[in-house]
């Protein structure tokens, strides 16, 4: 298993387990419910699943076709496979796909994901997913151009982004861009409503 599977799977797991709860020893009787309501894990924020989304993409960068120009690999399978009925092709938007279930804000009505950037673009535009022009992208915002996208990872005091792709150079690529963002469609923040 390599570095990046594990730093992925770390990552995965911690969204699940709650972070310690301080125990204060006491002797009021309401010791015991105050502690229970401490424990009491709310969901995750918007801003903890795009941080997470954008730690789930970049754990997979380096991830390659094999052989080169296959669209296939093992692990691009399974980002395949996040997206039912997903033939073998362009990945970018499984792997999107991908990337925002493991960080618990599924793409899709029914959380299907998509094979096509047009659908993302489309979906998000129906439910209210797109950003305005005049919004500022945050980690794990997609970003769309035409016919290819990616997952925000950093963005910088100038509007400078840096973006995790899947299917970039037969690879899963970070790239930078300036704060045109390289000509994109627009973003899609995949946990709004």
């Amino acid at each position: 298993m390599s570095v990046e599977l594990v730093v992925a799977r770390i990552a995965e797991i911690r969204q699940y387990v709650p972070g310690p709860v301080p125990v204060q020893v006491t002797d009021s009787p309401v010791a015991f419910s105050s502690v229970l309501a401490s424990a009491t894990a709310s969901p995750p924020s918007r801003s903890n699943a795009g941080d997470s989304a954008a730690t789930f993409a970049a754990a997979e960068v380096g991830v390659r076709e094999a052989p080169p120009g296959s669209n296939d690999s093992p692990r691009i399978a399974e980002y395949r496979r996040s997206v039912p009925g997903g033939p073998v092709g362009p990945w970018c938007a499984y792997f999107a796909s991908w990337v925002s279930a493991r960080a618990g804000t599924p793409l899709g009505d029914a959380g299907q994901g998509f094979a096509r950037v047009d659908d993302v673009w489309s979906w998000a535009s129906r439910t209210g997913r797109t950003l305005k022009r005049s919004d500022v992208p945050r980690p794990g915002d997609l970003i769309l151009w035409d016919e290819h996208m990616g997952v925000v990872e950093k963005v910088g005091p100038r509007g400078e982004l840096t973006v995790v792709e899947g299917n970039s150079s037969d690879a899963v690529s970070r790239r930078n861009y300036g704060p045109d963002a390289g000509g994109a469609v627009g973003f899609v923040r995949p946990g709004a409503r």
